[in-house]
């Protein structure tokens, strides 16, 4: 959390003489980690603070993992030496595994005290406790994405009950690694609340290395991407062991969450023969690639049970990705999209018998009269679980200000029932457009949250207008939602 502290309200008494009453400081979600701190001096080379390691030391069911010397992984040689940590034979180590404990953990009562932003001490109630963020992790409606391998990242959650977070994709383009970092950096400070590294070069898990290290916020990735890297970039080529060990590797590294196509079936592609745009998704053209010509069902989910098995090793989250998804206004809700949502049902259930924390991808294109709708039909069909959209547009013709289309359709289906927002072609824009599409988020984000009631979401707007009402230039300025 960072605290804005505000400047004393002028008044005037009866007999002309001015009083001065203080205005009590406000206290904002802040995504920037150490990085907000202008005391902090920050060494891309050392990485930040690990401030999980300590829990992680306490914990009696996970063990340092020392690589076979006859293992390629054991090859690989990171910039930053990180401990690396796994399950215990036998031993279950999820969130949601301790929550059906009874067991409140570290990063439960973490995100409880960040979510309440100390709306208590401004005489405000707020019903999110510690136990609270339990019980919605037991029921499958939240996840906190927090991978035993990323001590660095400070813990989050993701909920309907919860504020409305953000997600930025980035993709790594060989610049040097010291301005990786940085642009890292400008994401978390602009206010994004994960990311998703779209790396798919054969050798990007150093450059990932270095941004895991540096990274207060979740990180994920598309491992499909990377795994077809190692296959020379032809779909036809990939298989089952090349993914597992991407799999793998990512998830040692410290990879948070890991989208996962593995609901698309091989039976639902001619659905989207009728199609104005058949596939937008890159995952999913890449699968419908490898069955075509295999002639075989999606590897992602014949090996599904084994996936969850990798992923529940180092509490990795699940994000089920639609390779169907609409990519037009024109074939928003059709057949094929409702198909995968059924077919997710069924794997959120192997998902959850092995604790695994789930959350299942929403559409890509609807219009607003669709959007509520959609959203009750995808929150039934997946048994509540966090749904997060790619660009939520509500209009095909937005072209380059496609981020303003997709914040306004993003807030709507936030309002209704999303819990993680963004914009899916962040990666291709410049540092510039970047920012704005994140800040257009933020605000459709904070819209939602104000829509829904949540503890404490309307203080900034009221300090705001307060200090726009009484002058305060300068209060005004650190209360608007791009200053920093």
């Amino acid at each position: 959390m960072s605290q804005i502290v505000l400047s004393d309200t002028e008044a005037l008494k009866s007999d002309g003489t001015k009083i001065f009453k203080s205005n009590n400081p406000v206290t904002v979600y802040d995504t920037a980690g150490p990085y907000s701190d202008s005391q902090h001096t920050h060494s891309v080379r050392k990485g930040i603070e690990r401030i999980r390691g300590e829990w992680n030391e306490k914990r009696k069911d996970i063990a340092l993992f020392n690589p076979p010397s006859d293992k390629p992984l054991a090859k690989i040689v990171y910039p930053i030496q990180s401990p690396v940590f796994e399950a215990k034979d036998g031993k279950q180590i999820t969130q949601m595994y301790y929550a059906k404990r009874r067991i409140i953990t570290p990063e439960m009562e973490y995100v409880a005290i960040r979510e309440n932003q100390q709306v208590e001490a401004m005489g405000l109630k707020s019903y999110i406790t510690p136990d609270f963020v339990r019980k919605e992790i037991v029921s499958g409606r939240a996840i906190i994405p927090s991978n035993i391998n990323h001590p660095e990242v400070e813990p989050m959650i993701i909920g309907r009950r919860f504020l409305v977070k953000i997600n930025t994709n980035i993709n790594p383009c060989g610049l040097h690694v010291d301005e990786e970092v940085k642009q890292m950096i400008r994401c978390c400070r602009w206010g994004t609340d994960t990311m998703i590294d779209l790396s798919s070069q054969t050798d990007c898990h150093l450059t990932r290395e270095w941004l895991i290290r540096n990274c207060p916020v979740p990180m994920g990735t598309s491992p499909l991407y990377q795994a077809l890297a190692r296959a020379g970039g032809k779909p036809e080529q990939l298989n089952w062991e090349i993914f597992r060990e991407t799999l793998i590797e990512q998830a040692r590294q410290g990879v948070d969450f890991m989208t996962v196509h593995a609901a698309m079936r091989r039976k639902y592609l001619l659905m989207t023969s009728n199609r104005l745009v058949n596939l937008v998704s890159r995952s999913g053209i890449i699968l419908s690639e490898w069955m075509n010509v295999h002639k075989q069902e999606n590897f992602l989910y014949t090996h599904f049970d084994e996936i969850c098995e990798i992923l529940k090793a180092y509490d990795v989250a699940l994000f089920l990705c639609s390779g169907l998804r609409p990519d037009a206004i024109y074939d928003a809700n059709d057949h094929a999209h409702i198909s995968e949502l059924t077919e997710m049902r069924h794997l959120i259930e192997i998902a959850r018998d092995q604790y695994v924390q789930t959350i299942a991808e929403g559409p890509g294109h609807v219009p607003l009269h669709k959007i509520e709708a959609n959203t009750k039909e995808h929150l039934y069909i997946c048994k509540g679980i966090p749904f997060f959209t790619m660009g939520m547009n509500i209009t095909d013709i937005a072209g380059i200000y496609s981020f303003i289309a997709s914040a306004i359709g993003s807030a709507q289906i936030a309002w209704h029932g999303a819990s993680l927002i963004s914009n899916d072609s962040l990666a291709l824009l410049n540092g510039n457009a970047i920012r704005a599409s994140i800040i257009a988020h933020k605000i459709a984000a904070h819209a939602a949250d104000l829509a829904k009631g949540h503890p404490g979401a309307q203080v900034r707007d009221n300090a705001l207008c307060k200090a726009r009402c009484e002058g305060r230039m300068n209060d005004i300025q650190q209360l608007t939602i791009d200053f920093h």
